[in-house]
């Protein structure tokens, strides 16, 4: 059983430009670990936001376990990220700027079975940001076609 885990936010680097990224703990029920250890977690909708000093991801959703009673968690609900302060303090004048906000943008399982998750300081990009990022992935994969015929 030891499959490596791993949930990606695959639109998060598409809408955002990542500028700095962070490796947080998660606070969780011992239902939600098992869920996310079976894989049913999604990303798409997350992102985190300081309440009382803390930081919280918003819009993860990790599915209710198969074989929980009815001590099963809630699927959407707030969960508590950890980080040390200096980080906490770090993010926090940074997602004050103007423009800035803090985007999951995967979560993972760590060698000591931890679930950790990837969050990203991003900035949102232009429609014409994105339009050039699809023009140079389609240049790129056409000259991959070239050189191998």
């Amino acid at each position: 059983m030891n499959k490596k885990i791993e949930i990606k936010n695959k639109k998060a680097r598409f809408h955002f430009e990542i500028t700095d990224t962070y490796v947080a703990g998660i606070q969780l029920t011992g239902t939600e670990i098992k869920s996310i250890r079976q894989g049913k977690a999604s990303l798409v909708d997350a992102y985190c936001y300081f309440k009382n000093n803390e930081l919280w991801v918003k819009g993860m959703h990790v599915a209710e376990y198969g074989h929980g009673t009815h001590y099963n968690h809630e699927p959407k609900r707030d969960r508590k990220l950890l980080l040390r302060k200096n980080e906490l303090r770090k993010l926090f004048r940074k997602s004050q700027e103007k423009g800035f906000t803090i985007v999951a943008l995967r979560l993972f399982i760590s060698e000591r079975g931890w679930a950790k998750m990837e969050i990203g300081l991003a900035r949102g990009k232009k429609k014409y940001d994105k339009r050039e990022e699809i023009k140079q992935k389609d240049l790129k994969r056409d000259m991959e076609r070239i050189r191998k015929i």
